[in-house]
C-alpha cells in the first residue's frame, strides 16, 4: 500500500487545494502522490522539467495569488525532499 501524502509529491501543493481531487493514473484512479496540475493518466504533465524549474514556476503562482515572496521561498524550499525529486539526479 502507498503512503498517503498532504502534499503533491511533485510541486508540493497542498492536495487538498486541488480541484480535481488530484491526478490520476493510467487506469484512472486517483494518485496518492501528485496533483493534477502535475500528473495526469500515469504520467507528469512536464516530464521534462528540473526541480529548479519547478521551484521558479512554483514562485510564479504563488505570486500570481499574491502570496509574498518570504512565503513562496518557505513554500517551495522543500521541493528537494518531495518523492519525485529524490529520485532524480537534477
Amino acid at each position: 500500500m502507498e503512503a498517503s501524502y498532504k502534499n503533491c509529491q511533485s510541486c508540493g501543493m497542498p492536495l487538498k487545494r486541488d480541484a480535481l481531487g488530484g491526478g490520476t493514473e493510467a487506469d484512472g484512479t486517483k494518485s496518492t502522490l501528485y496533483c493534477s496540475h502535475c500528473y495526469k493518466e500515469g504520467r507528469f504533465t512536464q516530464p521534462d522539467i528540473t526541480m529548479d524549474e519547478m521551484k521558479l514556476l512554483v514562485k510564479g503562482k504563488l505570486k500570481e495569488m499574491k502570496i509574498p515572496g518570504i512565503l513562496s521561498g518557505i513554500f517551495t524550499r522543500n521541493i528537494p525532499k518531495l518523492v519525485r525529486w529524490k529520485s532524480h539526479s537534477h
